[in-house]
């Protein structure tokens, strides 16, 4: 058990099947907050993503209060592929909590994208130690991307 900011007590664990549709609700609805538009994939699609094909490549772990979602991380040794948390608990330690997870499993450096709109994930990020290192990556949102990277 942890203990974010605010008192949210949480507890991180590996991605479990029987989580997938709360944890996809939780992950659309940050996303959307974040962007401004709904995700272009179904529900089934993204829970396929995220059941079949994310866990191929990166580490998978979710943060839960009371036994619910309230945000999810995949990573590998050099990339983090995906962080959200649920809306409600922004600022309460979840992402620091699952971020130094990622940090502390690396290689000693970690490259991510985040939408150029994303304003809160990018101040994230910035106190964090990560820095902008390139722009414009193709996505399926048409949105433009930044490229950061931590260095330990």
């Amino acid at each position: 058990m942890e203990k974010g900011r605010r008192g949210t007590v949480m507890k991180i664990i590996p991605y479990q099947h029987g989580f997938g549709p709360e944890t996809v609700k939780m992950w659309r609805e940050s996303k959307e907050a974040a962007i401004g538009q709904k995700d272009i994939h179904s529900f089934e699609e993204h829970l396929y993503f995220l059941n079949e094909i994310l866990p191929a490549t990166h580490d998978v772990e979710i943060a839960l209060s009371n036994e619910s979602v309230i945000g999810i991380i995949a990573y590998n040794r050099t990339e983090i592929s995906q962080l959200y948390i649920h809306n409600d608990h922004h600022g309460n330690g979840v992402g620091t909590a699952l971020l130094t997870r990622a940090k502390e499993a690396s290689s000693g450096i970690l490259t991510l994208y985040t939408f150029e709109v994303n304003e809160g994930a990018r101040r994230f990020y910035e106190k964090h130690g990560f820095r902008i290192i390139g722009r414009g990556h193709e996505n399926e949102e048409q949105l433009p991307d930044l490229l950061y990277e931590w260095r330990r």
